[in-house]
């Protein structure tokens, strides 16, 4: 007694239930592989992508590993975005991707079709879970979930297989093997891929198709050509909204795709002919899911073969394009969701994104710094100073906010626990860089709003020289009338016993230059930064505090002598002491960043345009 053959129904279930089987394989083996490379990758990344060759062997490597050329794409598109990958070099990992996609094909054809899949899956699949349930937190419940997600994959071409198995060539709408027919079979083959968002899942397909005799070897060429310039939509959607080097990256990889693809169409036939007569030749036989494999990875290395002399035109026509003149500085630099999913190198742009951050807010202590008196006479105020601040803290705190949805969204992510540490240290930095930016806009007002005192048209008044020696050598300068002027001429001048407004300006001088001095020295994207300057940063910040207290004695002991207005002196200490909490705001911030482990160097992009024999 035969079995009744399975309904339509039926099929179509296995045939869905073979392609989401595939895409959640290939899910869990690319996360898997994320989490379990770690700082692997971050190093690899660093030391194989310096040149053109380097950058295509790895984008190869990488993408048989993660078994996805659109995943590998978009995550090339997120580390451009962190600043992990230059764009010379990240162009040519997407390059390597594209034909490193071939290998799902060959894969396909070797053990998809010529093994049995349960008995080589499911020992994936249970020492997998095996490794992820026993070690939760670490690297190796990544490697399980890899593990896990390659038998996962291969389960779902199996499904794939069982479900065409029960249709007929008549099952499938026949397309010719004439130029429409294949221009038809590639729309198709495109619509299909940017539905599933997956250029391997539409090859499994193409390739089962083409192996239960569904479709001829012509049209299944199409198809996968029409796949491989579906895979553009997703890098184009990656980087909406992301760099110019991530738009720059999508712009190549849809400019390498479409350009091979016009190559690939318009030597079709040539090029299917050959790999057919070599099949014969060197097997007996032309397997038709050989000859599309085959012509699968000829034309992407056609591709990358173009590419090669094309790029000392391309990279500097792209790197001219998509200008850095109108990005937004409060627009996050190096925070891109697409690399949250390596937890290590999404803590390397979370910690260059701080920096920035860092950068900005000490930037606005200096603005902020300069609108108070730095030296007599007090120079004017910029007008419009108070607008600049607002957007320069605004900027700031912008930045704050994206940091901390950035740190919530990794959080989510399974992570080490190596990186999963250093997340709330980072959020206390960024508060302390934001309080920083919070009370120097509150200073830089003050100083913005403030009155400048008229220069000494007669003799100085004698209110300095009422203060001690010691304090008058600190808080004069060596260049105003005051200090020139002997004691006794200033007492017998008869002038009013009240300190005039310059000379009370004087005092504070010296705080606000020390000020200015140590947010240069605490800037984590200044030059001082580097080796010795915890030493400098501690330096600056004692000779602030120095220069602080003595301030503070001075205004003190003028306002108790009746030499100042006692409210004066009370406005000017307030003031002070908003500037030496930014002070200790910088430090920690400063001296909590230099705890943490050395960056990776940020790579610097080689301009081809003025040193053309630089690696592209």
């Amino acid at each position: 007694m035969t079995s009744a053959a399975p309904s339509p129904t039926m099929m179509l279930i296995a045939l869905l239930g073979g392609i989401g089987l595939f895409l959640l394989g290939m899910t869990m083996l690319t996360d898997g592989l994320k989490l379990a490379a770690g700082r692997a990758l971050e190093r690899i990344l660093a030391a194989w992508t310096r040149t053109r060759l380097h950058g295509l062997i790895t984008g190869i490597l990488l993408t048989a590993l993660v078994q996805s050329s659109t995943a590998m794409t978009v995550a090339a598109i997120g580390f451009v975005n962190a600043g992990l990958l230059t764009f010379s070099s990240a162009l040519w990992v997407v390059f390597g991707s594209n034909l490193g996609s071939s290998v799902t094909g060959w894969l396909v054809a070797w053990i998809g079709f010529k093994m049995k899949i349960d008995a080589f899956a499911l020992p994936f699949i249970g020492i997998g879970m095996a490794l992820k349930l026993t070690g939760s937190g670490t690297r190796r419940a990544g490697l399980g979930m890899a593990l896990a997600g390659f038998g996962v994959l291969f389960l779902g071409i199996d499904m794939l297989k069982n479900g065409f198995a029960g249709l007929g060539p008549e099952s499938l709408p026949q397309l010719g093997n004439d130029w429409h027919g294949v221009s038809t079979a590639m729309l198709i083959g495109l619509a299909l891929t940017i539905v599933l968002q997956a250029s391997s899942a539409t090859l499994t397909l193409v390739l089962t198709a083409v192996a239960g005799g569904m479709m001829t070897v012509e049209v299944g060429a199409g198809m996968v050509i029409g796949a491989n310039v579906g895979t553009t939509l997703t890098g184009i959607l990656a980087a909406i909204g992301a760099t110019a080097n991530a738009r720059r990256l999508a712009a190549a990889h849809v400019f390498f795709n479409a350009v091979t693809a016009v190559v690939a169409m318009a030597l079709l036939s040539p090029l299917l002919g050959l790999i057919h007569a070599i099949s014969v030749g060197a097997v007996g036989s032309g397997d038709a899911v050989t000859q599309l494999v085959v012509f699968h990875t000829a034309f992407n290395f056609l591709g990358v073969l173009l590419m090669w002399p094309l790029s000392r035109w391309l990279v500097p026509f792209l790197l001219a394009r998509f200008g850095k003149s109108n990005e937004d500085l409060a627009r996050p630099r190096y925070l891109d969701r697409n690399v949250t999913a390596v937890p290590v190198l999404a803590l390397q742009a979370l910690r260059r994104e701080l920096a920035r951050m860092g950068h900005l807010a000490v930037q606005l202590g200096s603005h902020a710094t300069r609108l108070n008196p730095l030296a007599l006479p007090w120079a004017a105020a910029p007008a419009h100073a108070d607008q600049q601040l607002a957007r320069e803290l605004e900027t700031v705190e912008h930045l704050q906010r994206a940091i901390g949805h950035f740190v919530g969204e990794l959080s989510r992510q399974p992570m080490p626990l190596d990186v999963s540490s250093q997340l709330p240290e980072l959020l206390r930095i960024a508060t302390h860089f934001d309080t920083l930016a919070r009370v120097m806009h509150h200073v830089g007002l003050q100083g913005w709003h403030m009155p400048r005192p008229e220069p000494a048209t007669a003799s100085p008044g004698p209110s300095l020289l009422i203060l001690p020696n010691a304090l008058q050598q600190i808080l004069t300068p060596t260049n105003t009338p005051t200090a020139a002027m002997p004691a006794d001429t200033a007492h017998a001048s008869g002038d009013h016993p009240h300190t005039p407004s310059g000379d009370i300006v004087a005092c504070v001088v010296p705080v606000f230059q020390a000020a200015l001095d140590f947010f240069t020295a605490a800037d984590p994207e200044g030059e001082q930064q580097g080796p010795g300057n915890e030493w400098l940063l501690a330096e600056a910040r004692d000779s602030f505090e120095d220069s602080y207290q003595a301030a503070k004695a001075a205004l003190l002991h003028a306002g108790a002598g009746g030499a100042v207005e006692v409210s004066a002196v009370y406005d000017w200490l307030a003031r002070l002491s908003d500037l030496r909490r930014a002070v200790e705001q910088g430090y920690k911030a400063a001296e909590r960043l230099a705890r943490l482990s050395d960056l990776a160097p940020v790579p610097q992009d080689t301009d081809p345009m003025r040193n053309p024999n630089a690696p592209a």
